[in-house]
């Protein structure tokens, strides 16, 4: 299953590179399909002429998804002229988008990555296990293991001891299987659940560098998925709002002491275009207005005839949009903040990998 993180990468790095509003992104929640068809009349009408025929082909094709998928929960990115297209399936509902411009408009799938960190869900007792992998919204069962444990002791057979010493070497061997399993260290976090103590038993047989990335043991039964999703979700989001606590708490030290940190519009377009970007942080619900020349990546704030560096045309954007897509291209995480600390700092901030000279251009 690929994660919304993958998904958003790809998009980041497709573009018109003349600057051309060629590219359709969709987002719908199937509850009103009458929003489709009022955006895209009004967005025909708003289009140049030489434009429209793109983007009726390319309105077919999203028409042609939606006829055979439905509507309901599916973010579309196509653009005919580019021979383009990706659909991304959701569990939560997005806000209701019909968007066009020179490149995939990838906010709010960032934010729902934001919001949905990918997990590994175990749910096992001490001879079975389902490993379910949550991305993206997501749930997938990957895999189901099992083994032949014994779990009672018959009269006259074996002793009492060498039964409790064969029961647990096949526990410990199916303990192992379920081991190798797993995601490597630090590649994405897990949940274990299930009856009894045999999670806690496992969760002793895992090495360090796998037991951190265990965030939280759940009691649940071996068939109550439904209640231990909603139990899975919520433990991953607390522990999302303790890392990015943590997080804020470090940008802040970095701030104080001139360290590893950038802040404000021109400060964080440069570390992103240079790759330093570790972590970035965006002020929720917030747009900068700004253009962007696509052929030389020059990005501006307020309006611009044309670009200064090519002399080529621009294209209208929200500067953050275009910050989160340089970041994404280097694999840096977006968090989505609401704390007033970030909308003092310039509305955008980063946590960086490394420092270097402020050299060159970035924002106009």
């Amino acid at each position: 299953m690929t994660s919304c993180a993958l998904d958003i990468r790809e998009l980041s790095r497709v573009f018109d590179g003349e600057s051309r509003p060629t590219y359709v992104s969709l987002y719908s929640d199937g509850t009103d399909p009458r929003f489709i068809h009022r955006r895209r009349q009004a967005i025909r009408s708003a289009l140049p002429s030489h434009l429209r025929e793109n983007f009726q082909q390319t309105m077919q094709e999203v028409t042609r998804y939606l006829n055979d998928h439905g509507s309901r929960n599916v973010a579309l990115f196509a653009s005919a002229a580019h021979d383009f297209f990706k659909a991304v399936s959701l569990t939560d509902a997005p806000p209701n988008l019909l968007v066009v411009d020179s490149s995939p408009y990838i906010r709010p799938l960032a934010a729902l990555d934001d919001q949905w960190e990918g997990f590994t869900l175990v749910l096992m007792n001490t001879h079975h296990a389902k490993i379910y992998s949550v991305a993206c919204s997501d749930i997938a069962r990957e895999k189901e293991l099992s083994r032949e444990v014994m779990n009672k002791h018959k009269k006259g057979g074996m002793s009492q001891a060498r039964f409790q010493r064969l029961r647990r070497g096949s526990i410990h061997h199916f303990y192992q299987d379920l081991r190798g399993a797993l995601p490597a260290p630090g590649s994405q976090k897990i949940i274990l659940a299930g009856p009894g103590e045999a999670k806690h038993q496992f969760l002793h047989h895992l090495s360090p560098p796998l037991q951190e990335n265990v965030v939280a043991l759940i009691d649940a039964p071996m068939d109550g998925e439904q209640e231990l999703w909603e139990d899975s979700i919520h433990a991953m989001r607390e522990h999302g709002q303790e890392v990015k606590g943590r997080l804020l708490d470090q940008l802040k030290k970095e701030i104080l002491t001139d360290g590893l940190a950038a802040y404000g519009v021109s400060e964080v377009t440069r570390a992103t275009r240079n790759g330093q970007v570790e972590v970035l942080f965006v002020e929720r619900g917030h747009r900068q207005r700004g253009w962007l020349c696509e052929r030389c990546q020059r990005l501006g704030t307020g309006t611009a005839p044309s670009c200064p560096t090519c002399g080529k045309p621009v294209t209208t954007v929200d500067v953050l949009e275009e910050i989160m897509e340089f970041a994404q291209r280097t694999g840096a995480p977006v968090t989505f903040v609401d704390d007033d600390f970030v909308g003092q700092m310039g509305h955008v901030a980063a946590l960086l990998r490394y420092r270097t000279e402020n050299t060159g251009e970035a924002v106009a």
